[in-house]
């Protein structure tokens, strides 16, 4: 399973972390605190996110390499629509050890 990771810098982390976790708790059992929260997208799929106060950390695992490109975009232009005064510039992610 394909698991990659990003940090985004940000003084405003556990904000869009709840605010990306309340958007897809509508579709999915979304569970989060203002400093980490799961969204499961599928049985395959979900995102883990986790915030402290300078930077929210993202990991993304998926089933495979091509639903793992679909998945960093997606989360990615929802954070950067949540994030109207900032701009995170290209998220470089990693695969996660």
């Amino acid at each position: 399973m394909p698991v990659t990771e990003a940090t985004i810098e940000s003084p405003l982390s556990s904000r869009y972390l709840q605010q990306l976790c309340k958007h897809w708790s509508h579709k999915f059992a979304v569970t989060f605190t203002p400093e980490q929260g799961t969204i499961p997208f599928d049985d395959n799929r979900r995102c883990l996110l986790t915030a402290t106060p300078a930077q929210l950390h993202i990991r993304i695992e998926t089933p495979d390499a091509l639903m793992q490109e679909r998945m960093q975009t997606v989360v990615i232009d929802h954070l950067q629509r949540f994030a109207t005064k900032e701009d995170f510039g290209t998220v470089e992610w990693k695969a996660a050890a």
